[in-house]
């Protein structure tokens, strides 16, 4: 029986990779973003199905969940990519940048968790894959806005774990370094910011979507 999968946020370089080795395997992915231009654009290129969703409003992550279920019979997996990066000495961060740092990573993974573990729970089986970051462990400089959001997530992702196990429920936390994707482009356009980053490493590379995926 083929397994279906919902990617929230899954419309880029990381979310990609995953949908191609899901799809590799035969399962059904549905991909969801918040524009909806893109997450069709995405599902057409990989042959994903696209859906539309605010990952930071509860109802609207919820009411996804149960369309996907309602559609496809079942939800294996979700997986929550959506997310953002700030960088910059905290006395430089404003309240907006902060709230929305913590509405793009924070809450659209508790946004995620909340939905899913209801179906997933009374169906006794089921995975829920967070992103967080490794500037959540380790202190890297003019990382506070992101850290203290990534931080959060593995908090979440390790309670949620210990609340769904004995209900089939898994739930897991993925926290790579920096991953050479769109998003980070502004970080990785810079030879020596890009150098500097490499350096970090202990590859001595940047990440890649295939890795996370």
């Amino acid at each position: 029986m083929a397994q279906n999968y919902l990617l929230i946020g899954g419309g880029g370089g990381q979310g990609s990779a995953v949908t191609r080795r899901l799809i590799d395997r035969g399962a059904t992915v549905v991909i969801a973003e918040r524009n909806k231009d893109k997450a069709e654009a995405r599902a057409s290129d990989l042959g994903a199905i696209p859906e539309h969703c605010d990952a930071t409003d509860f109802g609207q992550v919820e009411d996804l969940v149960s369309r996907v279920i309602e559609k496809h019979g079942s939800l294996d997996g979700v997986a929550n990519l959506a997310g953002s990066i700030v960088i910059k000495p905290v006395t430089n961060v404003s309240q907006d940048d902060f709230l929305e740092t913590i509405n793009q990573n924070l809450t659209s993974a508790f946004a995620t968790v909340r939905a899913a573990a209801r179906p997933m729970q009374k169906a006794g089986k089921g995975s829920i894959v967070l992103m967080s970051s490794c500037a959540a462990r380790i202190g890297l400089m003019h990382h506070e806005a992101i850290a203290a959001a990534k931080g959060g997530v593995i908090s979440l992702a390790q309670t949620a774990a210990a609340a769904m196990a004995s209900k089939g429920v898994r739930v897991n936390c993925v926290a790579p370094g920096l991953v050479d994707t769109p998003m980070a482009e502004r970080l990785t356009s810079s030879d020596k910011a890009r150098e500097a980053s490499e350096s970090m490493h202990a590859l001595g590379r940047l990440g890649t979507p295939d890795d996370t995926a």
